[in-house]
């Protein structure tokens, strides 16, 4: 499967920060500073149109940065996009939705 074009966005650093999706993984990516340091967000099918978010992980020397959030965007909006269900496994995502209530990502939510 081809990836998404990366989602260009800036931290509170004004670095930007490109948001990856390898479809093939099953995972959105953010490469940190150039370095091997990435921030990643799991997801897996359960089924043929559901998709279950399960993990969401920063490295301790980026966290408190808005890191996360772009996953978490990123993965709604993946969800949105290819007219999925979802199950929010990962305690982010249900913050971030939380956090962010978009009728769009509701409507795509097992409640």
């Amino acid at each position: 499967m081809a990836q998404a074009a990366p989602a260009n966005v800036f931290d509170a650093n004004n670095s930007q920060i490109q948001v990856e999706h390898d479809k093939k993984r099953r995972q959105f990516v953010i490469r940190l500073n150039g370095s091997h340091d990435r921030a990643v967000l799991l997801y897996e099918y359960v089924g043929k149109k559901t998709v279950d978010l399960q993990h969401t992980e920063v490295p301790d020397a980026y966290r408190g940065r808005g890191i996360a959030k772009h996953l978490a965007k990123a993965a709604m909006d993946f969800v949105v996009e290819e007219d999925l269900k979802a199950h929010l496994t990962c305690w982010y995502i249900q913050k971030y939705v939380k956090e962010n209530p978009q009728p769009q990502y509701f409507e795509h939510i097992y409640q």
